[in-house]
């Protein structure tokens, strides 16, 4: 990556299990070894690296957002249609597009990628005028999403925890689809996910067929699981082995927009979104510059 010889490292302190000195000393030492000019700025708030991102924008190389989802989420906003790459240091708790991109999850090998990576269009969408790079979704997974929230346990067994405790709560709901002039019924649904990767993190593939060059979202429709069933559905999720049945469907799609009948909770790639009745996708085919390691490519 020798043509982007000027970065500036946007860092959460706050993704994942916090923030450790040693992360500024290991980005300016890597940045050093491969003669790179960097500046770390650190976010103080919401929406904090959005507007640093935005001001990026032909003054450095590439912007590399240190932190989960959240995190690359803002960043990525500052720099839609724009010609600045976003990088990614994976330092949250799920780390979904990082992994569907095949970044490394740890840190000396996610530096050492960043100049070797080539830079791609992705495409994006927004979700009710909100931008979503990732996975977002609405029913369960929102519903957890709210009430999880900040200031909770992080990582994956607290999370999983936290999410067997909700399972038996939760109802399901029903939604219509509204998808290039013709209307379906999503009945007796759990989770409708909107997919433009394949998962959401931690290797938790809820939509394997996901890409984010393909011009296309995955409409992901999964019913309520039978607890008998838990255990190999989750197997099929984390082995990339899900395919369509009676409890799981997956499709193509590109604009679309689902009414659901009493107010249902959504996120935003894992950020909490409140409630909605009527929501509106419409995606962004390559709207997003991103860098992405050499091997990965074929299979983003």
């Amino acid at each position: 990556m020798s043509e982007f010889n000027k970065l500036l490292f946007i860092i959460n302190k706050f993704s994942g299990t916090g923030f450790r000195p040693k992360l500024e000393g290991k980005i300016l030492n890597a940045c050093e070894s491969n003669n790179t000019e960097c500046t770390i700025e650190f976010t103080t708030g919401r929406g904090h690296a959005t507007e640093l991102a935005r001001n990026a924008i032909g003054k450095f190389n590439a912007v590399i957002a240190v932190g989960g989802d959240g995190t690359v989420n803002e960043t990525a906003r500052g720099l839609l249609n724009s010609e600045t790459p976003l990088g990614i240091l994976p330092k949250g708790s799920g780390n979904g597009l990082a992994r569907h991109l095949g970044i490394p999850m740890k840190l000396e090998a996610a530096l050492n990628a960043l100049f070797t990576s080539r830079v791609v269009k992705m495409d994006t969408f927004h979700l009710n005028n909100h931008l979503s790079v990732n996975v977002s979704g609405i029913g369960f997974d929102g519903h957890v999403a709210n009430l999880f929230g900040e200031g909770k346990q992080r990582g994956f067994w607290g999370y999983t925890r936290f999410v067997a405790g909700e399972y038996l709560r939760f109802k399901g709901f029903t939604a219509t689809c509204m998808h290039n002039g013709s209307q379906e019924k999503l009945n007796n649904s759990f989770i409708i996910a909107i997919a433009n990767s394949s998962q959401y993190g931690n290797n938790a593939r809820v939509s394997p067929a996901s890409s984010v060059t393909d011009s296309k979202l995955q409409l992901v429709h999964i019913k309520k699981i039978p607890l008998y069933k838990g255990i190999p559905f989750a197997w099929m999720l984390f082995t990339r082995s899900l395919r369509n049945n009676t409890l799981y469907q997956s499709k193509p799609v590109t604009n679309l927009v689902l009414q659901t009948e009493a107010p249902t909770p959504y996120h935003i790639d894992g950020e909490p979104c409140g409630t909605a009745l009527r929501f509106e996708i419409r995606i962004n085919p390559e709207s997003l510059a991103v860098l992405v390691p050499e091997k990965s490519l074929p299979s983003i």
